[in-house]
């Protein structure tokens, strides 16, 4: 890879032996091997056996989980947050598996299209749970960077599944409860019996 990186410096006019560029493609190989290290993550052992059997069917949200991602179609950065919520049949998952389990679908050549119908397959195939709703905001810097030059546009995109797809009031609850950007002392009385919450601020 590093060859490559030399050839590419060259292309683009720079010299690859000079000071400042002579520990480039070291660096890149390594900044581009972690960026994608989720090609090589295996979703069982990242999940760790962290599946657990509850009586427990309310919904549970992780939500503000920050991600970063390359566009598959620039190689340039796409980043923001990912907020994830799923009601237990008989299952759920330990808290901590479900940021990493983002980790592995953005540390890759994504779009986030695929990005959010990845995470949500993951979890109803792990789990089967009665709903499962994941929904992905971004900025992608081949919008801001380059093409139509827009820094302040965003993406969201969503995926619905069971209960929050078949039942619009589940679907609010999930929507309005993801606003949340502090888990304040107010905000905390008025939640719903039975709801957990994790943010990720």
């Amino acid at each position: 890879m590093q060859d490559l990186i030399r050839k590419l410096l060259a292309e683009l006019g720079e010299d690859p032996e000079r000071e400042g560029l002579l520990q480039t493609p070291k660096r890149v190989e390594k900044a581009l091997t972690f960026l994608t290290s989720g090609y090589d993550a295996n979703i069982d052992e990242v999940l760790n056996d962290a599946l657990f059997t509850v009586d427990y069917n309310e919904m549970v949200i992780v939500k503000d989980i920050d991600f970063y991602s390359l566009c598959e179609h620039h190689l340039l950065p796409f980043f923001g947050k990912c907020h994830i919520a799923y009601i237990p049949a008989t299952k759920v998952i330990g808290l901590s598996k479900i940021p990493r389990l983002v980790d592995v679908f953005s540390r890759r050549l994504q779009i986030q299209e695929r990005l959010t119908s990845q995470i949500a397959d993951t979890i109803r195939e792990k789990i089967a749970p009665l709903g499962v709703a994941v929904v992905v905001e971004a900025t992608h810097l081949c919008m801001s960077m380059r093409g139509v030059e827009k820094q302040n546009s965003f993406a969201v995109t969503s995926a619905m599944h069971g209960a929050f797809r078949n039942n619009a009031r589940t679907r609010m609850e999930f929507l309005e409860l993801i606003k949340l950007r502090s888990a304040a002392p107010a905000q905390l009385d008025s939640m719903p019996a039975g709801f957990a919450c994790i943010g990720q601020d």
